[in-house]
C-alpha cells in the first residue's frame, strides 16, 4: 500500500519535491501488488498565493489547509516532507510535525548516484542529478537541490540547504541551518559554521564562522566588502 505524504509549502521547491515524489513512483518506487511507494495527499501551506494554488489545481494536487489544520487532524501513518527553502522555517516547521508523532519522508530521485558508505536522515530531499560520493553522513531535513555534489568523508548536518549546483569539496563539515546559494563552492577540509550564509557562486577558501554571510570569490564576509 502506497504512503500518504504531505508536502509541506506550495512555493517552488515544494512542487519541486512533487517532482521527485513523481519520479520515485515512475521508476518503480514500491511494488507492483501494492502500488506506488508514495501518494501524496496534498500541500499544506499557511498562506498560498493564488499563482501557486493554480499551480497545484493544474496538475491536480488539492491544498489541504494551514499547518495548524493539518496538526489538529490526526492523520495516523501520513508522512510529510517540507518543501521550504528557508533553513530557519524548514527547521522550525519539523519540530512541531514531528513532536505531533509524524514521519519525515526520505525522497531520493532515482537519478541520484552514491558510494558507499552514504547515510541519508529523514525528511531529506535529494534532487535530480545529484552526486554523492564516499563516506558521506547527511543529516534531517536536508535539501540538495538539483546538480549539486558532495565529495568523499563530508559531514552535511541538519537543515542544511545546497542550492543548485553547489560543490561541496572532500573533508568538509556543512553545520546545521546552513543555506549554499546557487553554484556555491567549498573547498577541500573546510568548515561553514551554523546558521551561515554562501552566497551564489561564492568560492569559500577558508573556514566560516557561524551565522556568517560570505560572498564572492573568493568567499569574504559581507560586511567587510
Amino acid at each position: 500500500m502506497s504512503t500518504p505524504l504531505v508536502v509541506i509549502g506550495a512555493g517552488g521547491f515544494g512542487r519541486e519535491v512533487i517532482d521527485v515524489v513523481e519520479a520515485i513512483n515512475a521508476a518503480g518506487g514500491g511494488s507492483p501488488l501494492e502500488g506506488p511507494a508514495w501518494k501524496v495527499a496534498g500541500v499544506v501551506d499557511d498562506a498560498p498565493s493564488a499563482d501557486n494554488l493554480e499551480r497545484l489545481a493544474a496538475r491536480s494536487v488539492p491544498w489541504l489547509g494551514t499547518l495548524d489544520d493539518f496538526l489538529a487532524e490526526r492523520r495516523d501513518g501520513t508522512a510529510y516532507a517540507v518543501g521550504i527553502g528557508s533553513t530557519a522555517v524548514r527547521r522550525s516547521i519539523a519540530e512541531r510535525c514531528d513532536a505531533a508523532g509524524l514521519d519525515g519522508a526520505t525522497l531520493i530521485h532515482p537519478t541520484v548516484t552514491t558510494g558507499r558508505p552514504v547515510s541519508v536522515g529523514a525528511g531529506s530531499v535529494l534532487c535530480a542529478g545529484v552526486r554523492i560520493t564516499t563516506n558521506i553522513a547527511i543529516g534531517r531535513h536536508v535539501h540538495i537541490n538539483l546538480n549539486a555534489t558532495v565529495g568523499h568523508d563530508s559531514v552535511i548536518e541538519d537543515y542544511v540547504s545546497l542550492n543548485p549546483l553547489t560543490s561541496i569539496s572532500g573533508d568538509c563539515v556543512i553545520e546545521s541551518g546552513v543555506l549554499v546559494g546557487v553554484g556555491g563552492i567549498v573547498l577541500n577540509g573546510l568548515r561553514v559554521g551554523r546558521g551561515a550564509t554562501i552566497g551564489g557562486a561564492a568560492c569559500v577558501v577558508r573556514d566560516v564562522a557561524p551565522d556568517t554571510t560570505v560572498v564572492g570569490v573568493p568567499a569574504k564576509p559581507l560586511a567587510t566588502r
